[in-house]
């Protein structure tokens, strides 16, 4: 049962689903927001936007620093904007342990793309967040796609293995490699190229172009030692080079990932996905929501702190103590079963 909006938020709403970009960055600082009030909003405005039941293709990005996932990302977007598709690019920069900062520097490494009137580039700090993405960017992705954008890329801070969390907001994922020897491949764990639909070798171009083509036969050979998965057809997950900067290979490569696409669809896969993912959304929702309620109970966070301190002198089991913080959500009282 819907709930009435407020006014600001209905035509906040209304301005999204026009395609009012000035209206999306808003909504996306809304969602990001930490405050309760923000996030009582935020829901309501993603509830409403949903019911547009407008989808965009999701395209996880990652790669290793200094891969070149911005002028993939650049040439790749122009390329699509010249196609006459909508393209919104949600970057993730990481941010400082200590200070929590971040650089957000995508729009400017991103200078050609963010002149273009059919593109929208929106940085966002990790924070804290695990898994290469940040904590909204799932709420940033639906906004997108109310707004009417054809294709959402998200580019994730590129920090190795972790990052397998973006295959539950993306229907495709592809993985940038820089040319490079065996210690590059020993490099990649087997958790992010189980997930990856396509792995792009970048840089091929110049003196490293038969460098590039090396490196591709090898993650062409490690990809096929790979149990089949369910919603790939014949030939995927695949290895081919690619040169952002010569813009070579990339219409190829948006080729073969809607190929992919329109398989998935056809096989039912792309649905099932889909549902999937909105439940383990779902699911972690509530796990947060619960870890707030625990944060802003003056005696639940007392109890924690001294449950803490209890564990950390060995007085206390880790489990045993994290049970009396379970039965405190259940009583709202810790010393009560």
């Amino acid at each position: 049962m819907f709930r009435a909006m407020t006014n600001d938020m209905a035509v906040l709403a209304d301005k999204i689903l026009s395609g009012d970009r000035r209206a999306l960055a808003r909504a996306i600082t809304l969602v990001e927001s930490g405050r309760s009030d923000h996030r009582a909003d935020s829901n309501e405005l993603l509830e409403t936007v949903a019911r547009s039941s407008r989808q965009a293709l999701r395209i996880g990005l990652s790669g290793t620093p200094g891969v070149g996932k911005s002028t993939f990302i650049e040439a790749f977007g122009c390329m699509l904007t010249a196609q006459g598709l909508k393209v919104a690019v949600l970057a993730v920069d990481p941010s400082s342990a200590r200070s929590g900062g971040s650089i957000l520097g995508d729009k400017t490494r991103m200078e050609r793309l963010s002149r273009e009137p059919n593109a929208f580039i929106r940085p966002s700090p990790s924070q804290t967040e695990l898994g290469g993405v940040a904590r909204r960017t799932r709420d940033a992705v639906s906004l997108c796609e109310a707004a009417g954008f054809d294709v959402v890329l998200i580019e994730t801070v590129g920090v190795g293995q972790s990052e397998t969390i973006v295959a539950d907001m993306s229907d495709v994922f592809v993985l940038l490699i820089a040319p490079a020897g065996g210690d590059e491949l020993q490099g990649v764990k087997r958790g992010i190229m189980e997930i990856a639909d396509m792995i792009l070798v970048n840089k091929a171009d110049g003196d490293l172009k038969h460098t590039a083509i090396r490196t591709t036969a090898d993650y062409a050979g490690a990809l096929r030692l790979l149990r089949k998965r369910e919603g790939d057809p014949e030939g995927f997950p695949k290895a081919m080079p690619v040169s952002a900067v010569e813009e070579n290979g990339l219409d190829q490569a948006w080729e073969d990932l809607q190929n992919l696409v329109q398989y998935r669809k056809d096989s039912g896969f792309w649905t099932a996905r889909r549902a999937a993912q909105a439940a383990r959304w779902f699911a972690d929702e509530v796990r947060q929501g619960l870890l707030r309620k625990l944060q802003s109970d003056p005696r639940a966070e007392a109890a924690m702190a001294e449950l803490a301190e209890e564990v950390a002198k060995g007085i206390r089991a880790p489990g045993a103590a994290a049970d009396d913080v379970l039965r405190f959500l259940r009583s709202g009282d810790p010393d009560q079963p």
